[in-house]
């Protein structure tokens, strides 16, 4: 198969860029695999894509390149086709909506995979007939706004499947939703094999890491670790990441008397060595889309305490088995449960083994392999009578409304 990813920018950070490239180059080993970024501002990707893929541009936005492009006057123009109920909106433009709509409309792939909301619209819109049209939700249905959610139930029906990073959200997409015709399966991000040697569960550590951010909840954590490190001095608490919360989490430190116990450590890259340097892994957010963070510190040898948020770290972590789960929020039932790992050596190393072994569940190529069982059936509906019979019915009923532009947005007031 030939498959193409469309993503906002391949050239970033984000957690979507990574999982994207980890799912496209497993898919590589056994087929023909692009990934084209909307943007492009800097020379070389951040990340890795892999030997087997293919990466190119759109739009070129790096100002110290011959090509820059975003001076452009279309550049100036608001996008129509991308959704303004998107939050990436004002990034995009009217020179946009024509790179995407001219790569959809010539596209060689026999499966386009979009990676958010507002570029899965451009895939319903927009993609010659012939090719498998697939959207992949890397965050939460319960999540976005009323108005995109309008948008969702509006433009997915031209999609032929939609993907969800956990069960919970597959059920919400299904039954709040309800897309005729459109298959929704739930497949987690995947997540490598490390190539550092595992925790062996005796460093003094529990580790953290994501953004500094207010969902992280690291105030909970930073708290409940203050209440275990009262009776087990020995330990310390590392956070990696940067964000906006900084300066509070650093003043709460400090108001805790935590200054030698507990230490913000700044974003690392790669984060392997340092979940390896602990012996416990530690997320206490109040919404998780998935837990990438979770499976990253299960795959290295820690048993991870998390909150019990909607949705990912219950449908990651078995409790009492390879990690605990406590209450969002509950401080001291976090405490409780560092406590307990922290205290029992023999109960550490048991759980470090079953997280071992269970998040190996996660690794590219078994992920891969659900993927490409999903995009056969997809390329193998598209070409058969099944699909032939659903375009004609669909047809006829979105093609004045493709024409004409305006009926694409009567949901939204007659805007994008």
């Amino acid at each position: 198969m030939h498959i193409s990813f469309l993503i906002n920018s391949g050239y970033g950070m984000g957690g979507t860029i990574r999982t994207t490239y980890n799912l496209a180059r497993t898919l590589a080993e056994h087929h023909d695999v692009e990934v084209v970024s909307v943007f492009r501002y800097r020379d070389r990707p951040f990340f890795d894509p892999g030997p087997g893929v293919r990466l190119r541009s759109l739009v070129d936005m790096r100002r110290d390149s011959a090509g820059y492009e975003g001076a452009e006057p279309e550049h100036a123009l608001p996008a129509r086709v991308f959704p303004r109920s998107d939050g990436r909106h004002p990034q995009y433009s009217a020179l946009t909506d024509r790179r995407i709509g001219e790569h959809l409309a010539t596209t060689a792939a026999d499966i386009v995979i979009g990676t958010r909301p507002g570029l899965n619209a451009h895939i319903a819109r927009q993609t010659r007939r012939g090719p498998a049209r697939l959207g992949q939700e890397h965050l939460t249905l319960s999540t976005h706004s009323a108005r995109l959610k309008l948008m969702l139930r509006d433009t997915y029906p031209r999609l032929d499947a939609v993907t969800t990073v956990t069960e919970a959200d597959a059920r919400d997409y299904r039954s709040v939703l309800r897309l005729p015709g459109v298959r929704v399966e739930a497949l987690p991000n995947s997540v490598p094999e490390p190539d550092v040697t595992p925790s062996d569960g005796t460093g003094k550590w529990v580790v953290a890491a994501g953004r500094l951010a207010p969902a992280k909840r690291y105030d909970v954590l930073i708290r409940a670790f203050g209440r275990a490190v009262a009776e087990r001095p020995d330990w310390g608490l590392r956070i990696y990441g940067s964000g906006r919360e900084y300066g509070r989490l650093r003043a709460l430190i400090d108001e805790l008397g935590l200054y030698n116990h507990v230490f913000l450590m700044g974003p690392a890259h790669p984060i392997e060595a340092e979940w390896a340097k602990g012996s416990i892994g530690a997320v206490t957010s109040s919404l998780e889309s998935f837990g990438m963070t979770i499976v990253e510190a299960m795959r290295c040898g820690l048993p991870v305490v998390a909150t019990d948020c909607p949705h990912g770290p219950g449908e990651i972590i078995r409790h009492g088995v390879d990690g605990l789960l406590a209450p969002t929020g509950d401080v001291s039932a976090v405490s409780a449960a560092l406590l307990r790992l922290m205290n029992d050596d023999a109960l550490r190393q048991r759980m470090r083994q079953a997280a071992l072994v269970s998040s190996a569940r996660f690794d590219p190529a078994h992920v891969g392999a659900r993927y490409e069982e999903l995009m056969t059936d997809l390329v193998n509906r598209r070409g058969g009578a099944l699909h032939r019979a659903r375009g004609a019915l669909l047809g006829g009923a979105y093609a004045a409304k493709d024409a004409l532009m305006g009926r694409d947005f009567a949901l939204q007031g007659g805007r994008a």
